[in-house]
Order: structure tokens, then C-alpha cells, then sequence
């Protein structure tokens, strides 16, 4: 049964950091691609940023380039999304899966999320 736990959020002030992290089981990690992605209230979920299997190549969304990094484990089967310089517009439920390199496509059910917000 796969399981994808993130924890991590909470409440940041504007120009803060946090860092979220994600416990997958269930699958064989090291195999997949891992994505961070977040759903604004009232938003479409969005993808925020994804990692090859071996952690070699990254891409971001551009809203948060040069401000979160991506980032996997696969000794302990868990990828972290290290966010800086925080924006009340990065205020979301921020979610973890595996997905599809080439098709964007994710691919297990949804977790619980961890809840962000940015605010003073």
C-alpha cells in the first residue's frame, strides 16, 4: 500500500523558510521521479518542483525559482522541498507524489498534505 506523508508546514512570516518533507513507502522509491506540488484555496493544484530518480536533474515552477530547492533521500525513501524567501502567495496545502518525467502526470493517490502559510 503506498503512503506518502508530508510534514513540515506551518505558519511562516513573508522573507521566512520552511521546510517540508515527505516519508514514502510502498513503492520502490529510488525509482521514480518525486514532485512537490500545492493547492492554493480557491486554485487548481499546481506543480511546484520535481526530481529524477537519482536526484540529478531538478525543475521548478517558475513562481518559486531561485527560491525552493528540491531535494531526495532515497537511502530513507523521503524527498524535502527547502523553501526560502517565503511569500504570502506560497500559502497552500503542499503535496508530495511520484510522477511521470515526461507525461507530468502523477501518479499515486494524494496524501494528507502539510499546510503553509505566509504571513505577518
Amino acid at each position: 500500500q503506498v503512503q506518502l506523508v508530508e510534514s513540515g508546514g506551518g505558519l511562516a512570516q513573508p522573507g521566512g523558510s520552511l521546510r517540508l518533507s515527505c516519508a514514502a513507502s510502498g513503492f520502490t522509491f529510488s525509482s521514480y521521479a518525486m514532485s512537490w506540488y500545492r493547492q492554493a484555496p480557491g486554485k487548481e493544484r499546481e506543480l511546484v518542483a520535481r526530481i529524477t530518480s537519482s536526484g540529478g536533474t531538478t525543475n521548478y515552477a517558475d513562481s518559486v525559482k531561485g527560491r525552493f530547492a528540491i531535494s531526495r533521500d532515497n537511502a530513507k525513501n523521503t524527498v524535502d522541498l527547502q523553501m526560502n524567501s517565503l511569500k504570502p502567495e506560497d500559502t497552500a496545502v503542499y503535496y508530495c507524489n511520484a510522477i511521470n518525467w515526461a507525461t507530468f502526470r502523477k501518479i499515486y493517490n494524494w496524501g494528507q498534505g502539510t499546510q503553509v502559510t505566509v504571513s505577518s
